[in-house]
């Protein structure tokens, strides 16, 4: 190879590892730039992307007024209506959305103060719409007016006088003090002029409005599409000037009619608003869907109508209350939450009412309403008390034929001669000293011993009644045996009222071991049916439970309930109405003796409208006295109950306030006007793509969207505080 050549090779050469020089150190430095990168930035979410998500039920006109039964309009409403103020599932109290707050020290009058800025999602720059004062009044005002057509909602504003103090301000004055008021100001509000012209009583026909709500929420209402499968809402993010702030742009809600075709849409939706369960109680979620469960400040009971005789014997309520296995009925349906008082704020896990159905029987047996069993004992034990004390001691069983003689002796001391018993003069005994004799016959004449129960009596020399004896006389050996039995069992069962020590767990009888069977009373066997309780007039304990159809859990509880009183000894019929129409008739006249439903204490807690006597129906002849706003489900009326919900509604004193629930929870534990079973679990499933989702202590299902400000769909990679590209050459030296 001559010179030139080999220049041109050590050239190549030399390019060569220039160039695998350079490569490498591209490489190198593309990876140090992506570990540099990697270990400075954070990935934090960002605004962007829709949130679909499906729910089952019907949409109705969207008016804020008239959303009280359809979950499905609170949802969207809470979003594109918001009220001057909002429930803080975090602290679980009222706070401050649209407008400030300021109660005055005696309670009375409530000061709301619009904040800056705030317009109506219809406002343009060429025709701005602030919300204003005007707007606040018209809101409220208008529930005030006679001629208003939602009276529940009406009774919320009684009594208060509404004043506009200036642009945006507006005071709530109230006759006297309620603590729960600021509750009644997170309805949402509306703009004046959506409803110019409309008369106040056919509010509910402002269609226009319905169908194209005009709110100053987070979200605008955009459109409403009648799709296939679903009616589809659309929502778009509007900019506010108070915080928070949203980052999802858009929120779609679609309604289906059924859970079945919301599935077959799934892969298009990132949440399902409120998971259903299955027939064995578990919420049906889909793959590649989380599901957090949650419970509203809500209760599930059986109330009784203390209207009903039947259901006045509060031993009889407790026995009910006892003798019901909580566990077992929730298990049933999948639900665990078990609750025992309407007073949801109190912590009552140091007191629980336990299943105990001895305690029960107990209870029972103390009540006028009787198992037979218990008719039959409560007989017997009254001969045996009669015949454990005095002079005369006679077998209280005798096996005796017609003609024979019953024998029986005693002392001269407590009877001497002259005296008589059953009309047939007493003898000097021939065997004993001081003794006496008698013979009582079995075949007609004077003292004669009839078969089944006999009286035998003692009189002095005087006439004078000395002692009585009863006396059961049988000629039949086999009924001899029975009545042994009996008698048997009727020691054991003092002695273990009295004496349970002496007596083995097998030995002890209560009034859940009888079973009556041809007039006597024998221990119970485990094929022996249940008989029903009655009482001293023999009317038999039989009640009626009404329940709704919706949901079905409360027929697996309605049933549940039906066979564990049975066991205690109580008929129950079980009534489900087929129509919503015919259960509301028959729940308005309090057509049951007890109830079970649901009630729910929404986000103040207040269990005034349910427990107070104001709440009770007033039962009259005509069907159009009945109010529908009567909460009183056990006609409830206690004058105790009543002063104690007062306090709880007029003082702002939280120590008060507590004294006073403790006191109240007492008294509804103390006269059971009802039994408290659970509260029920809700699901809200979510796709994992969807983060930041945390519900926290719910009032409501809407309220889950208080917290919407923290759900995002998108991320990007940020540098940490303090780096930048330009931190690259220093994080360079510190490997070195």
């Amino acid at each position: 190879m001559d010179n030139g050549d080999f220049r041109k090779s050590a050239a190549f050469n030399q390019r060569t590892l220039l160039g695998i020089f350079a490569v490498v150190f591209f490489f190198m430095l593309l990876f140090l730039l992506r570990k540099f990168h990697a270990s400075n930035t954070v990935t934090v979410p960002t605004a962007g992307g829709t949130y679909i998500e499906g729910s089952v039920g019907e949409l109705q006109p969207l008016i804020p007024w008239f959303t009280v039964q359809n979950d499905v309009n609170k949802d969207i409403l809470s979003l594109v209506t918001p009220g001057l103020l909002k429930y803080d599932p975090e602290s679980k109290n009222i706070k401050d959305d649209l407008a400030s707050l300021l109660v005055s020290n005696e309670g009375r009058i409530y000061t709301v103060k619009l904040k800056e800025g705030i317009v109506w999602h219809d406002s343009t720059k060429e025709n701005p719409h602030p919300v204003t004062a005007d707007d606040v009044l018209y809101t409220f005002q208008t529930i005030q007016d006679p001629e208003f057509p939602n009276p529940i909602l009406q009774q919320n504003f009684l009594g208060v006088d509404i004043q506009k103090m200036d642009t945006r301000t507006v005071q709530f004055r109230l006759e006297e003090p309620y603590s729960f008021f600021a509750s009644n100001l997170t309805l949402g509000l509306v703009p004046q002029n959506s409803f110019a012209g409309v008369p106040i009583a056919k509010l509910e026909q402002a269609l226009d409005f319905g169908f194209h709500p005009v709110g100053a929420g987070p979200y605008e209402f955009k459109s409403l599409v009648q799709t296939e499968l679903s009616t589809e809402i659309t929502l778009e993010r509007f900019n506010r000037p108070i915080k928070p702030d949203y980052r999802l742009e858009q929120i779609i809600l679609r309604i289906f009619p059924d859970y079945s075709t919301l599935l077959a849409d799934i892969r298009n939706l990132d949440g399902i608003r409120h998971v259903p369960r299955n027939d064995s109680g578990q919420h049906m979620v889909p793959r590649r869907f989380e599901a957090v469960q949650y419970s509203l400040p809500q209760y599930v009971a059986l109330f009784f109508n203390l209207d009903h005789a039947i259901l006045e014997d509060p031993k009889l309520r407790i026995g009910l209350q006892l003798g019901t296995n909580k566990e077992k009925l929730t298990e049933s349906i999948n639900e665990s939450l078990i609750v025992d008082t309407p007073l949801m704020e109190l912590d009552s896990a140091d007191w629980r009412y336990t299943y105990d159905p001895a305690a029960a029987q107990g209870a029972f047996f103390e009540s006028n309403w009787h198992l037979p069993e218990k008719v039959r004992l409560q007989r017997l034990l009254e001969i045996h008390e009669a015949n454990s004390v005095g002079p005369l001691q006679i077998a209280p069983i005798v096996l005796l034929d017609t003609g024979a003689i019953l024998t029986v002796t005693g002392s001269l001391v407590d009877a001497p001669i002259g005296s008589t018993i059953n009309g047939l003069p007493v003898e000097q005994h021939p065997t004993s000293t001081g003794s006496w004799i008698v013979g009582l016959p079995t075949h007609g004449g004077t003292g004669a011993l009839t078969l089944g129960n006999n009286l035998v009596r003692l009189f002095d020399e005087n006439g004078d009644p000395v002692d009585s004896f009863y006396v059961w006389r049988t000629a039949n050996g086999r009924m001899y045996k029975l009545a042994s039995v009996e008698q048997d069992l009727v020691e054991k069962f003092i002695t273990t009222r009295t004496r349970s020590d002496v007596l083995s767990e097998d030995e002890r009888i209560t009034i859940a071991d009888l079973f009556l069977e041809k007039g006597m009373i024998r221990k119970r066997l485990s094929t022996d049916p249940q008989d029903i309780r009655v009482n001293d007039v023999g009317d038999r304990l039989s009640l009626t439970l009404l329940t709704s159809p919706s949901p079905p859990q409360y027929r697996v509880i309605a049933e549940g309930i039906a066979a564990q009183w049975a066991e205690l000894g109580v008929h129950v019929g079980v009534i489900v109405p087929e129509t919503k129409q015919e259960f509301e008739d028959k729940l308005l006249a309090r057509e049951y003796d007890v109830f079970l439903f649901g009630q729910s204490l929404l986000d103040n807690l207040d269990a005034y409208p349910y427990w107070h006597s104001s709440g009770m129906q007033k039962l009259t002849d005509s069907k159009f006295d009945l109010r529908i706003d009567a909460y009183n489900l056990s006609q409830y009326t206690s004058i105790a109950a009543d002063g104690l919900l007062e306090v709880i509604r007029q003082t702002g004193d939280d120590k008060e306030r507590n004294d006073a629930l403790t006191e109240l929870q007492e008294t509804l534990k103390n006269d059971v006007p009802a039994i408290f079973l659970y509260s029920p679990y809700y699901a809200f499933a979510y796709h994992e793509e969807v983060k930041g989702i945390e519900l926290g202590a719910l009032s409501l299902h809407s309220d889950r969207f208080t917290t919407l400000h923290d759900w995002f769909l998108k991320e990007e990679l940020i540098f940490k505080p303090g780096k930048s590209w330009w931190s690259f050459f220093p994080w360079l030296f510190t490997l070195i």
